[in-house]
């Protein structure tokens, strides 16, 4: 097949399931958003627990690494007998798939900021809550973000898989593709989910900048 009749295909495709291609694209968004923030809301709270409670960093970090190593289509499959099919076994998993960067990375920023700076915050009367807050976090702040974006990045490309449970999004297009044997139908779902993990990367970054104090930036 040469390149052009795989773009007359792609364009006919296109043509035909425009619609359909919108919607896949809001619920991916959908699945990746509601998973996303859950993630940050508990990595982060959870970061900051294994850097204040030194025993909580081996059972924290080692259950959410022991998470990340099992493959996301398992992961997705294990939720069914628990969740049934659909969003919530999905957001779920994907919850679960992108908590290790963001914990590790919250706990890496938090535990390497110099140590004679929270001593000299310390000396001038701060307590660990203020210390913590206003000066540990925002030191920490690029490095925690360094985190969501790995996160983020993986969770797009894992959310292509949760059409598998019938949870919709791109990946509906993906396995159609491969299916029907249509190479076309696998990049038009495989294209867009890979410009939104850039799109997101991209928003993510500019966000850290502008939300980084000027004197922290690099």
């Amino acid at each position: 097949m040469n390149r052009r009749s795989l773009w007359e295909q792609i364009v006919q495709q296109l043509e035909a399931r425009h619609a359909d291609l919108g919607l896949a694209v809001l619920q991916h968004i959908k699945l990746v958003a509601i998973s996303m923030g859950i993630a940050i809301a508990i990595g982060v709270a959870l970061g900051i627990a294994v850097s204040r409670v030194k025993k909580l960093e081996g059972p924290v970090i080692g259950t959410a690494s022991t998470l990340q190593t099992i493959p996301s289509l398992a992961l997705l499959g294990f939720m069914i007998p628990f969740f049934g099919i659909g969003e919530l076994p999905s957001i779920i998993a994907l919850f679960l798939y992108s908590l290790l960067p963001i914990i590790r990375n919250t706990h890496t920023g938090i535990t390497n900021v110099d140590k004679s700076v929270i001593e000299a915050a310390s000396g001038m009367g701060m307590t660990d809550a203020q210390i913590l807050f206003r000066i540990q976090l925002p030191l920490a702040f690029s490095v925690i973000m360094a985190g969501i974006r790995t996160s983020a990045v993986i969770n797009v490309g894992t959310a292509t898989l949760a059409a598998f449970i019938g949870a919709g999004g791109l990946g509906d297009f993906i396995f159609l593709g491969i299916s029907r044997s249509m190479d076309a139908l696998v990049l038009i779902g495989a294209v867009p989910a890979a410009l939104l993990a850039l799109l997101l990367d991209f928003v993510l970054a500019r966000l850290e900048r502008a939300v980084t104090p000027k004197g922290l930036k690099i």
